[in-house]
Order: structure tokens, then sequence, then C-alpha cells
């Protein structure tokens, strides 16, 4: 089956669509996209020029993908969004293609949930498995792990990182590097401890969820300076993949951390 396209939708010109694709009524896909098999694209989706989407995604009403940044240095130069297989973008949803000046390329990555009216800004990189609640917004340059949950009207600055199985819970705000494995809420958001019933639910051992709340405990009520307590978690958990990340998270962050 070719791509199936609504007689009011619009289509510009180099535009690839492939098998089993749906384009809905009243959507808009611009000049220079391609869009992978099995895509779909309900009403009312707007996809801006210079994007490419992967297989089997889905777009419901007014979501609008790969829109020029919301950035007054952006002049109109060609800059590009990439999204990968089987995401779902709810009504409403906003991502932004990248700038000349940060790198040119939103990149989102396969099976992410954003809810109602989430919006990705312009040089994002979002990972794998990531559920965006109703309005978790990121501004440009944020890097999204692996498997976090972004909570409901949460915001995360420009710059910042959300590691692998973070949990920011609901109308927080992150204004430096959220931590994984950790739950992250307020504004301005704190640390409360592992999430260790998301971690269980993710697959994790109770061996790694019980090395990371001892990685957690040391760094946080030991009363000792980062640096001495990120030597600590290094020599007593080599081996250990799971400790080994959440240290060189930390050990690479420039904005520093949530505490």
């Amino acid at each position: 089956m070719t791509a199936k396209i609504h007689p009011t939708a619009i289509i510009g010109e180099r535009v690839e669509l492939g098998k089993d694709v749906e384009v809905g009524p009243y959507c808009i896909v611009e000049s220079d996209v391609h869009i992978g098999a099995g895509s779909i694209l309900q009403s009312f989706v707007t996809i801006g020029q210079f994007t490419k989407i992967g297989e089997g995604n889905r777009f419901f009403p007014h979501a609008c993908i790969g829109m020029p940044p919301q950035d007054l240095k952006f002049k109109g130069e060609e800059t590009h969004t990439e999204i990968g297989n089987f995401n779902h973008f709810r009504e409403s949803t906003t991502v932004h293609r990248g700038t000349a000046h940060g790198g040119g390329l939103t990149k989102i990555g396969d099976q992410n949930l954003f809810m109602v009216g989430a919006h990705v800004a312009h040089d994002c990189f979002v990972g794998n498995r990531n559920v965006f609640a109703n309005s978790g917004t990121l501004a440009g340059h944020v890097k999204v792990g692996d498997c976090t949950t972004v909570g409901a009207f949460s915001a995360v600055h420009q710059f910042c990182r959300v590691g692998d199985y973070a949990f920011i819970g609901g109308f927080s705000v992150i204004t430096q590097d959220a931590l994984p494995y950790v739950k992250s809420v307020g504004n301005r958001a704190k640390i409360y401890g592992i999430n260790a019933i998301g971690l269980q639910r993710q697959g994790f051992s109770e061996e790694e969820i019980n090395d990371l709340r001892n990685a957690y405990r040391t760094l946080f009520h030991k009363k000792l300076r980062l640096v001495e307590a990120l030597d600590s978690l290094r020599a007593e958990y080599k081996d250990k993949p799971k400790v080994d990340y959440l240290i060189n998270f930390i050990a690479e962050s420039e904005r520093g951390i949530i505490r």
C-alpha cells in the first residue's frame, strides 16, 4: 500500500512518504520532509521543513513538528529535526528544529510519549522510551537520556541534562542537571531519593537498586565533599555499570546537579 493522503492535506516539494503513511485532513507537510513507513498524521498536523521522521510514529491533532526555533538569532538558516521510530506526539505537541549556532539539529529517539502540549525546543537531544506528561517543557539545548519521566507542567532550563531513569515530578522547575535514577521535585527542584518503584518496574534487580541507594547515601548523607564522595564510590563500586553511570554523570556536569 502506498501513502494515503487526504484531499484537504497540503504536501510540499521533495517530500518522501514511506509505505502505509497516512496524512489526514488539513495536515500540512512542508518541503524537504521524509516520513517513514507506517507513520500517521491524524488531522491538522504540521510538519516543518527539513524534518526526517522514522517509522511507526503517530501525530495527533494540532501537533507541530520541526517548526522554526523561538530564537531571535535565527535568520532562516537550514537546520534540521530528526525523529526516530514509534513515538507518540499527542495533541498540540510542539518540536522546534535546531539553530545554526547550536549545532543545527533537534533529535528525538524511539518510543517516546509526548502528552498534550509537551514542548521540545531547539537543539535538544531526547533519547528513548521517555514520558513527557502534559505541558512538560524543554528549553533549548537540553539533553534527556533514556526512560525518564518529566511530570506535568514541569520545565527544564536551557543547557541542563536529565539523566537516564530520572523522575521529575509535576510542576517542577529544573535549573541544574537532574540526576539519573533519582526523584527531583519542586520549584526549585530538590532531590527525594532513588526512584526505587520506578526502577523495579524497569527491570532493575534488587542488588542494583540497593547499590544505587547506598551510592545516594554516600553522596548526600555522609557530609562528604562531592569530590570525596565520588572518589569513595569509584573505589567501592568497581564494575557496577549503574553506579558508574551516576558517578560519570555528576563528574561531567557543567551546570551543577540538583540536590
